[in-house]
Formats: structure tokens, C-alpha cells, sequence
């Protein structure tokens, strides 16, 4: 209920009737106004003019003075149980999707049944086994290993059970998520404009940091990031580009970049990584190597962490590109609600991006500093 009445639109009104209705248990109970004051909490008062209105508008009926019946049996709307595989909780972007999907989950008075891939594909299998276990009505999916995908989709789809997938494509799923391409376009253009601008244009390496395990669609923010730069610089197919795996984790990003600087001549680097975690790893490789002013980087996802670092003077760290996970529970939870009232949805729906920088992060987020204090 609390979650309900911080919902601007909710008309509170319409919210204490409906506890009045729902405070009749069984059809054709007797209730007197102290019970009714019990079951609800509310106040004497309160409760009188809810019923003295409800019985004015034909839902419920006198039995005396003090006594009240209702006229028909309410049947409340059905509460699904939604089961949400997470990615896990290691980084800052995952930790706000299940932020915003709890909250949303309690908006709508759903039963979120919640286990933990723990970013491991025998993990996120079992997991999918214990929520149809759990006879769940629909399956929010949130796992990067593509390899997997096929198999947790199967076994949904044996079970009946409607799936959605959250940013990494499952067979037979809804997709939920990211733009990739879009997103890929955005960092490489910002990347090429910073070159243009600070380095006169001169380019000497493209450093792309992938996530190899998430397959074809996050592979696309790679191509997306290398058409981008082309675009923008006019360089074409003379573009010196090397892709490096960093698995979308900063010690897995750091130790990869660090080995390949030792070798590195170039002294104008441009880094497009997959995500910010493996941008924020390349950041730390060429500050240990006190090459930071060789090098621009651009993340994706604008999570906390990469906005503190757009925040601190002089770091290689020049963008990110927002994907506003703070939001997604909210999309999900309409999309969940859609699929399971069999309304028409389609097979993939995308959020919105945008370049975040230094000049233009305290815009978009103003609010970090509450969460810093």
C-alpha cells in the first residue's frame, strides 16, 4: 500500500475505497464499523464516510446502524509472480536494474521471486530450473553468456512460461535493453569529435575493449563505436583498430590493456569499451603507466562509478553512453504486465541512449551527490 500512495498518479482516494472492499474477506460477510476500523487501520471517521460513500454509490449495503454487507463479491485483480534471474550484483549497473524492478514490482503489487546468475551460465541454468519449479507466471532474464541462451530459453518455453530478456537475446524472448549499434555510434562520434578537437584529428591506434562471451548484439557496440570514428574522421578503412577481450570486468579489462601499452608506441589512443567497468580498467592501465595524456576513453552504461570519474580532473575518462538502468524496472514491469494480459507487444523493445560528459553529467544526474553523502 505505501508503495501505491507515493505514485503521483494514484488517486488516494480510490486506494482507501478499494481497502474498505477488500477488508470483506468472504461473500456475504458481516462487518461492523470496528471491524472494518481494525482489518484497515484507518480511523473511525475515515472508515464511516469511505462506507456512507461506497453505500451511496450501490457497492455496499446496511445491515443496521452499524453494520455493512457487501452487495457483490469484488474479485481483485490476480497477483502474478514474476521470477527475476539477475546478472548479479558485482557492479553498479545490475545492483540498479533490480533496484528499479523491486520498486516497480511493489507499484503493481506483483511477487518478484528473485534468484542470482552470479554471472555464471551453469548457475543461470539451475536458476531457470528453480523458477519454473517456482510455477511463476512470466521470467525476467538478465544473464550475459549467449552460448547458454538457447538452453534457459528452452526450458521456459517447455514450461509455457513467457520470457523476457534483458539486453542479451534468448531464443523465443522478448528483448528488453540496449540500442547496441546506437550506442556504438554515439561513443565512436564522440570519440572522433574529441580527436578532432584535442589531437588535431591524429589518430595512431583505435583500442576496442569487447565482451566476447555476450555474443553478435554487444558485439555490435564494437562496430557500431568503429563506424562511428570513421564517420566522423573521414579516415575509412586506413583506421588502425585492435580489439582486446576484456569480458566487461575492470581487473579482466586492466590486466589486458596493461599488457598491450608495454608493446604500444602510439601516443594517440582512442578507447572504445563495451562497458564502464573494462572503460574504468583501461583508465587505471594507463595511469599506472603514466601514459593517461596518451589516451581518450569512452564507456557505456554511465553507471555511478563511471560518473564519479567524469567528475575528477584531467582523467582519460571522457563519456560514457547512458543507458538509464535506473529505469528499466519500470519498462519491465509494463512490458511483463502487457505480455501477461496477452496484449500485443514487440519482439524488442529498446531504451533511449545519451552521451554523457563532464560539462553535461550533473543534467542528467543531479542527485549523485545525495547518493555520495
Amino acid at each position: 500500500m505505501p508503495g501505491r500512495l507515493r505514485d503521483p498518479y494514484i488517486v488516494k482516494s480510490l486506494v482507501h475505497a478499494s481497502a474498505i472492499l477488500e477488508a470483506f474477506q468472504t461473500p456475504g460477510e458481516v462487518l461492523r464499523l470496528r471491524d472494518i476500523v481494525a482489518r484497515t487501520g484507518y480511523g473511525k471517521g475515515m472508515c464511516f464516510r469511505l462506507l456512507h460513500t461506497l453505500h451511496h454509490c450501490g457497492f455496499v449495503e446496511k445491515i443496521d446502524e452499524r453494520s455493512y454487507r457487501l452487495v457483490a463479491v469484488i474479485q481483485p485483480r490476480k497477483r502474478f509472480r514474476i521470477g527475476y534471474a539477475s546478472q548479479g550484483q558485482d557492479s553498479s549497473f545490475p545492483r540498479e536494474v533490480h533496484a528499479g524492478l523491486v520498486r516497480a514490482a511493489e507499484r503493481e503489487r506483483l511477487e518478484l521471486i528473485v534468484v542470482d546468475n552470479r554471472y555464471q551460465p551453469k548457475v543461470a541454468l539451475r536458476n531457470a530450473e528453480h523458477l519454473i519449479r517456482e510455477d511463476v507466471d512470466l521470467v525476467i532474464e538478465f544473464q550475459t553468456d549467449e552460448a547458454v541462451a538457447p538452453a534457459i530459453a528452452a526450458k521456459y518455453l517447455e514450461a509455457g512460461i513467457p520470457l523476457i530478456a534483458i539486453d542479451i537475446p534468448h531464443p523465443g524472448a522478448t528483448y528488453f535493453g540496449a540500442n547496441n549499434y546506437q550506442a556504438g555510434l554515439l561513443a565512436g562520434r564522440y570519440l572522433g569529435r574529441y580527436a578532432q578537437s584535442c589531437w588535431s584529428g591524429q589518430v595512431d591506434e583505435v583500442l576496442i575493449l569487447e565482451l566476447a562471451r555476450a555474443g553478435a548484439l554487444v558485439r555490435a557496440r564494437s562496430k557500431g563505436i568503429v563506424a562511428g570514428l570513421k564517420e566522423t574522421l573521414g579516415i575509412g578503412d586506413a583506421l588502425p583498430v585492435i580489439s582486446l577481450d576484456g569480458d566487461g570486468q575492470f581487473n579482466a579489462a586492466f590486466e589486458k590493456v596493461r599488457r598491450h601499452i608495454r608493446t604500444s608506441k602510439a601516443r594517440h589512443i582512442l578507447v572504445g569499451a563495451a562497458n564502464d567497468p573494462s572503460a574504468l580498467g583501461a583508465v587505471r592501465a594507463f595511469q599506472e603507466a603514466g601514459r593517461e595524456a596518451t589516451c581518450a576513453v569512452v564507456g557505456q552504461n554511465a553507471e555511478p562509478d563511471a560518473r564519479i570519474e567524469l567528475r575528477v580532473r584531467r582523467t582519460p575518462f571522457v563519456a560514457s553512453v547512458a543507458y538509464f538502468p535506473e529505469l528499466y524496472g519500470s519498462g519491465l514491469v509494463r512490458l511483463a504486465l502487457d505480455i501477461l494480459s496477452k496484449k500485443a507487444v514487440p519482439p524488442a523493445v529498446f531504451m533511449r541512449h545519451q552521451i554523457i560528459t563532464a560539462e553535461n553529467v550533473d543534467h542528467f544526474y543531479s542527485n549523485d551527490s545525495l547518493l555520495a553523502s
